[in-house]
């Protein structure tokens, strides 16, 4: 009985080992991928970099990774890098420079591309622009999207995103100037939309390239599986008198969000109230990813990977992933692996860079508490 005792304390032992050192307990620290084994949590995938800002997969394998000081990256799958000549034009000022990147839909067909980046205007005011190319060893076929969209030091907006309708969505900053925001003649402080030419759509709500308006400084666009449009959005920091108050936005054609007289709980009447915001906490939210039913954002002041999860047109509730080990995390992109790529932006002024900063990361989400 006793030997029948000690057999059965083993079996025990060794169960609660298995149940501790099961996948949801796998720390967070940063790792290498091991061939022939389970994807870590994290995983580098590409180090050394200089305010890497948004990326975009190509379908042959690797991913394109535009750096804001005016660089445009091809990495391998093996995260080896090779810099695609631009012609010099962009200005990298403050928070603009060369921002968004993304695909034709019909990539794989016309291997078309498109940039958002900052460039001179008159009188030393910074102009945004989107041009298209068609990707080769270099680019060619340079094409003007949409430009003279106001930019500045800050509040330069600059994702952009095919949506379900096959329409281009760009999202536009208020180049520090609030009352643009509102005025539906001006590009800034907008979520606009075109055709993959630059022209305008014919269900545009105003006959112009403006979809939605009373924006301060919209950073990410992604849809759900219902086809509803999401965003994120800076809020103030002193401007009104108010701080914080970043905003998870649900976008509708021809909405009125209301900045700058309308912001967190204060809707005035005729604009649309965000369906989340972040009080007096800040997330400065800086792109936007869904996968299933959960917006992913990366902070940067918030220094956190956000998790938003959905329930139709609401947000049930807010998780913070990774709170502090990273630093300000920009971009969050989902891989044709079903992955999570993040970027870090530790080296634009406002944070603190680590060896090897910045980086892109590889989140596998089934690990994620």
């Amino acid at each position: 009985m006793k030997t029948l005792s000690i057999f059965f304390g083993i079996v025990i032992l060794a169960g609660v080992a298995l149940y501790l050192l099961r996948p949801e307990t796998v720390p967070t620290e940063v790792s290498e991928e091991e061939p022939g084994k389970e994807l870590p949590a994290i995983t580098v995938i590409a180090e050394g970099l200089e305010i890497p800002w948004d990326i975009a997969f190509l379908p042959e394998g690797g991913f394109l990774v535009t750096e804001r000081p005016g660089r445009l990256l091809l990495l391998n799958e093996s995260g080896e890098q090779s810099e695609i000549p631009l012609d010099g034009k962009v200005l990298h000022r403050g928070e603009g420079g060369l921002l968004g990147i993304t695909l034709h839909p019909n990539f794989e067909r016309n291997r078309l591309l498109y940039l958002y980046f900052s460039a001179s205007g008159e009188s030393a005011q910074t102009r945004n622009r989107v041009e298209r190319y068609k990707f080769g060893e270099t680019l060619s076929e340079r094409t003007v999207i949409i430009e003279n969209i106001p930019g500045a030091t800050y509040h330069d907006g600059g994702r952009m995103e095919f949506g379900p309708d096959g329409l281009l969505y760009i999202t536009t900053g208020d180049a520090t100037v609030g009352r643009l925001a509102e005025d539906r003649d001006s590009l800034a402080g907008k979520i606009l939309r075109l055709n993959d030419d630059g022209s305008i759509p014919a269900n545009n709500p105003f006959g112009s390239a403006v979809y939605s308006y009373g924006h301060r400084n919209p950073q990410g666009l992604a849809w759900d599986s219902a086809g509803r449009l999401w965003e994120t959005e800076h809020g103030p920091t002193g401007e009104q008198g108010f701080c914080c108050r970043d905003e998870i936005n649900q976008i509708k054609a021809g909405t009125n969000y209301g900045w700058p007289q309308s912001l967190g709980d204060t809707v005035r009447g005729g604009t649309a109230a965000p369906i989340l915001h972040s009080g007096t906490d800040t997330w400065a939210p800086a792109s936007a990813a869904i996968l299933g039913n959960s917006l992913f954002f990366g902070g940067l002041r918030g220094e956190a990977l956000y998790e938003a999860v959905l329930d139709g047109e609401r947000a049930l509730e807010l998780k913070e992933h990774f709170k502090g080990e990273f630093g300000r995390i920009r971009t969050v992109r989902v891989g044709p692996d079903g992955m999570l790529y993040l970027t870090t932006s530790n080296r634009d002024g406002r944070g603190d860079p680590a060896p090897g900063d910045d980086r892109i990361l590889r989140v596998n989400p089934e690990l994620l508490q």
